[in-house]
């Protein structure tokens, strides 16, 4: 039986791992073997997983990368190659060759058309899960994202603090310690804390009564996307918006099906 293995150069917290996890997850759940590789354990105890460096090619099986360049074809060749397409600068397609892929996994159409090159392609976006939340009352914002420059969290702090909040509470990693260190340290206090990364999504976003972003771009705005389907206010800047959409699992099954050609 073909199997699907999913390739990663990053597998720490961040939105490309938790949509190969959620991937894994759903292909598995309809009968499809699908395992997810990546460098960092991170990912491993949340899905069928394993390391970077334990897996082992097939020209049986169908292959989704991301964030790898793979200089060629696989030593031991495989039955189909799919990118799987998160990022815009930190990925530019125009620099890699892309003749290795049968075809490229986007999540956004802003997000393919930033890339700007032509190649067979499908716009599939993660799996955005439903949080049940109810506003705690407490006059806290929320700030969710990976602490670094990009995401520019100091000026979320900044706005919240700015609308009125009482207390702002930053969820996330530290991907960036000079930006944290130059730009976000200075502004904890005892109306800001920082509560680093948490993987309970409910536990985190009943803690807060909105969220901000200040995402310099997305290619498909997570963060906004499960506050909408919770119904927790979302203040975020125009840059992080993308005109990525929210799609049922089943939807998102039933595309990816099609890519990977299973009946």
């Amino acid at each position: 039986m073909t199997k699907v293995n999913i390739l990663s150069g990053y597998s720490l917290a961040g939105g490309s791992t938790l949509h190969h996890i959620a991937l894994t997850n759903l292909l598995n759940e309809k009968g499809i073997d699908c395992t997810f590789y990546g460098p960092h354990p991170w990912h491993q105890d949340k899905c069928k997983s394993g390391l970077l460096n334990e897996f082992k090619s097939s020209k049986e099986d169908i292959l989704i990368t991301h964030f790898l360049d793979m200089h060629g074809p696989l030593e031991e060749g495989c039955k189909q190659h799919i990118l799987s397409c998160h990022e815009t600068n930190l990925f530019p397609l125009k620099d890699k060759n892309t003749d290795q892929y049968d075809l490229i996994q986007y999540v956004s159409n802003s997000q393919k058309n930033w890339q700007g090159i032509e190649h067979p392609h499908v716009i599939i976006p993660p799996i955005i899960d439903k949080v049940e939340w109810t506003a705690p009352g407490r006059d806290t914002a929320g700030v969710v994202g990976s602490l670094d420059a990009h995401k520019q969290v100091h000026l979320s702090i900044q706005r919240a603090l700015e609308d009125g909040y009482e207390r702002v509470i930053v969820f996330g990693p530290i991907t960036d310690s000079n930006y944290f260190g130059k730009h976000v340290l200075p502004l904890v206090n005892h109306k800001v804390n920082i509560f680093g990364e948490v993987t309970d999504k409910k536990k985190m976003y009943e803690s807060v009564d909105a969220v901000y972003h200040s995402s310099k771009r997305e290619t498909f705005n997570m963060v906004k996307a499960e506050c909408k389907l919770a119904g927790i206010p979302y203040y975020g800047l125009s840059s992080a918006d993308s005109d990525g959409k929210i799609l049922e699992r089943e939807e998102i099954f039933e595309l990816w099906k099609k890519c990977l050609k299973f009946q």
